[in-house]
């Protein structure tokens, strides 16, 4: 039979978050780093070479499927990011600068990366499994309501994780991947609910993968959708025997489930973009594990990516272990099982490649849905613990931030200065009056927000991780804009270029 759900949630704690709150959000998360910057070294730069290359190519459509630059071929063997990049290059005016253009389009991924998630969110919680519990007199969370305050809260913990940041606004592979796996998992998700908007996920994500340097991921994530699509087949089934027979135990009504033809179109998908990366030669998974390089050991390596697994996934990673653990008696639910797989993908990725970080990034937005799904098991004591903790670091950072840009400009204090001058030698500070302007409005914005998290207001289930991801967006706007030039004279080749 079914086990009870830990979620304890009323009908008052499922309000709206204000779209225009969130979609501000995410603008101030997004936009910072597209202008004022040129490509950075090493990765972000190579792929927007390969990019330029293809766009300038007049060799035909075989040099689209056989990417160069100065006749070597990319490391990662994608295909997609760079026709995007090109094409991106190709329909620009003539007075947009190339790169920027490239940024805008893969600035568009990140967005939709936003958009598969909450939507995948949202769908997940709707399942029958995943709701509160009924209260003897009413007043539970409705549905609906319920399923938009968890999707709001995985966003909002998937702007927080702070290994979004650099990589989310490179132009690089890893972020076609990332847009790519968020999209096969809003398609699995969404596929008992909607008909064509999951299948068109489902094959832009599977294919995308394929085509963008992640083909062995993609597959792994594929074929375990499959077999869990099979497995709720099945269940779904057997729960539904009982009830026929006039049985009590799993033969409630669990809300829609996956159809055959769900199954053959995920098997179908999965077929097809194993032939495609058979026939283009793109599988090439090479295993890397730790102490595997000369001169590294075992437990420095371990210790390495622990480190990385901890700060790059912070703070979704110990929600998604609280979710785990008052979820336990669901572990085969949908919402729990699903994303738990393209977390699990991912990591063993991680621990097993060379490209750890970018290979990490994929397993954020599956991981900020287990995040999610944390918040209506908390106490208040929980909550209040993750405010306090989040108000000072991030603030903490902030008061830093402030305080060494003041000294690069002036030169007072002393030490953060000579810290500043020895980190970045040769830069010449210049005053950015709308840089600094930004940057003074994101501060006073985080005040406010503060301000409001610890006044008196109604609870509401999004609201533990408000201060997270706000504070993770003030610290990257404050990096995009008084700290954008000594970061990207520090990483760009713009002062070799001008020399």
């Amino acid at each position: 039979m079914n086990q009870p759900t830990p979620a304890i949630v009323a009908q008052n704690a499922v309000r709206r978050l204000p779209r225009i709150a969130l979609l501000l959000l995410c603008a101030a998360y997004l936009l910072p780093g597209l202008v004022g910057r040129g490509p950075w070294k090493s990765a972000d730069i190579t792929a927007f070479g390969y990019m330029a290359e293809l766009a300038r190519s007049t060799e035909g459509l075989a040099r689209w499927f056989d990417p160069r630059l100065l006749g070597i071929a990319p490391e990662t063997p994608a295909l997609v990011p760079y026709w995007i990049g090109a094409l991106a290059i190709k329909i620009a005016p003539a007075w947009l600068h190339p790169d920027f253009a490239v940024r805008i389009v893969f600035a568009l991924l990140l967005w939709g990366t936003f958009t598969a998630t909450w939507y995948a969110v949202y769908y997940l919680a709707r399942t029958a499994r995943a709701q509160p519990v009924a209260f003897a007199f009413g007043g539970e969370a409705r549905p609906t309501d319920y399923a938009r305050a968890m999707a709001d809260g995985a966003l909002l913990a998937l702007i927080a994780c702070l290994g979004l940041a650099q990589l989310g606004h490179e132009t690089t592979p890893a972020l076609a991947q990332l847009y790519f796996a968020s999209h096969l998992f809003y398609g699995v998700a969404a596929l008992p609910y909607r008909r064509a908007g999951p299948v068109i996920a489902l094959v832009v994500g599977t294919l995308g993968m394929t085509l963008s340097g992640g083909p062995t991921v993609g597959l792994a994530l594929a074929t375990g959708s499959v077999l869990f699509i099979a497995y709720e087949r099945r269940r779904t089934r057997r729960a539904a025997e009982p009830a026929s027979t006039g049985w009590s135990g799993m033969g409630e009504d669990e809300g829609p489930g996956y159809t055959r033809g769900a199954l053959l179109t995920m098997a179908g998908v999965t077929l097809l973009a194993a032939a495609l990366a058979i026939g283009l030669g793109l599988l090439q998974w090479k295993i890397d594990l730790p102490g595997a390089h000369p001169g590294t050991s075992i437990m420095g390596d371990i210790r390495s990516q622990a480190r990385l697994l901890l700060w790059f996934t912070w703070p979704a990673w110990p929600l998604a272990l609280w979710t785990l653990w008052r979820w336990r008696r669901q572990l085969a639910a949908r919402h729990v099982a699903l994303p738990f797989w393209f977390a699990l993908v991912p990591l063993a990725a991680t621990w097993t490649t060379d490209y750890s970080d970018r290979s990490l990034m994929l397993a954020l937005p599956a991981m900020a849905t287990l995040a999610a799904f944390a918040l209506p098991t908390f106490r208040r004591s929980v909550a209040a613990l993750v405010d306090w903790f989040t108000l000072l670091f991030f603030s903490g950072l902030a008061l830093l931030g402030w305080i060494y840009w003041i000294a690069m400009q002036t030169g007072y204090p002393p030490k953060p200065a000579a810290s500043v001058a020895r980190l970045v030698p040769g830069f010449v500070p210049e005053f950015s009056p709308i840089a600094f302007v930004l940057a003074l409005a994101a501060t006073i914005a985080w005040c406010w927000l503060v301000r409001w998290r610890t006044g008196r207001h109604r609870a509401a289930l999004w609201k533990t991780l408000v201060l997270p991801a706000g504070g993770t967006a003030l610290c990257w706007m404050l990096l995009m804009t008084l700290w954008l030039p000594p970061i990207d004279y520090a990483r760009s080749y713009a002062p070799q270029v001008r020399a």
